[in-house]
């Protein structure tokens, strides 16, 4: 038999990017599940004020400023963050920290295509090294997931660079997956559709109406489509999942 599920009040979690968005639903989920969580962001931002003097969240939550993609920042952050949860240590990350821009690669400036990769896929990596070095040295296993995007797999007019960053993201969880599964590690990528967030604001309303023509559900994504999926890979059931691609899109690949 399987040994009993940990409580989820005994675990700490990493939250990139949890700001607002995606990110900030993500962390109200975890919160309300009883994790301890932390994130970081460039800004406090209001929903990282209302979620430190929240009278039931405060306490298990914490916050640090840090620039996804700065290496150093990133280590510093990861590093606070295990300091503050303290015999908790780590047991997840969940890399959502991410920025999109469209425009025609032939056009698209050079300084916009490195911002997406550093956030994207180098920040990704960086939190991941961070993070697997406490969870390795922790022994109790873990989990890591990355917001990836259906965009790695299809591709998307006019958004080369951040279909790249997210492929990229792909493979890093397929790779990582086969290093740390032996200690019990799972490492999966999370790729949604297209959601009802801020990130999806970069379409225009008529590019939206088509992807909604084209998904046999006949909708848009929610961020509580995406947290549900987390919140489960999270856990115990989710012990056998690693190394997987999980679409989240209402059908739009088949």
């Amino acid at each position: 038999m399987p040994p009993s599920p940990t409580p989820a009040s005994e675990r700490h979690i990493i939250v990139t990017g949890g700001s607002r968005g995606l990110g900030a639903a993500m962390i109200e989920g975890l919160l309300a599940d009883g994790y301890r969580v932390s994130t970081c962001s460039r800004s406090r931002s209001a929903n990282i004020e209302a979620l430190e003097s929240h009278p039931e969240f405060g306490s298990r939550f914490f916050w640090k400023r840090c620039e996804v993609g700065e290496g150093s920042q990133v280590d510093e952050f990861v590093n606070a963050a295990v300091e503050w949860a303290g015999e908790d240590g780590l047991w997840g990350l969940v890399n959502n920290a991410g920025v999109a821009q469209t425009g025609i690669l032939a056009s698209f400036p050079n300084r916009e295509t490195e911002k997406i990769l550093k956030v994207n896929l180098f920040g990704a990596i960086q939190a991941a090294r961070a993070a697997s070095e406490h969870m390795l040295r922790g022994g109790k296993g873990g989990r890591i997931i990355n917001i990836s995007s259906i965009i790695g797999s299809r591709g998307y007019n006019g958004m080369s660079a951040y279909s790249a960053s997210k492929a990229g993201m792909d493979g890093l969880s397929r790779a990582l997956a086969r290093e740390l599964g032996r200690r019990k590690i799972t490492v999966n990528s999370v790729a949604p559709g297209y959601v009802l967030t801020e990130m999806s604001a970069v379409l225009t309303p008529v590019q939206l109406n088509q992807i909604v023509n084209r998904t046999p559900l006949g909708m848009l994504a929610e961020d509580s489509d995406i947290t549900n999926l987390v919140r489960y890979l999270l856990s115990d059931a989710a012990r056998m999942i690693t190394g997987q691609t999980i679409l989240v899109d209402g059908g739009i690949s088949c």
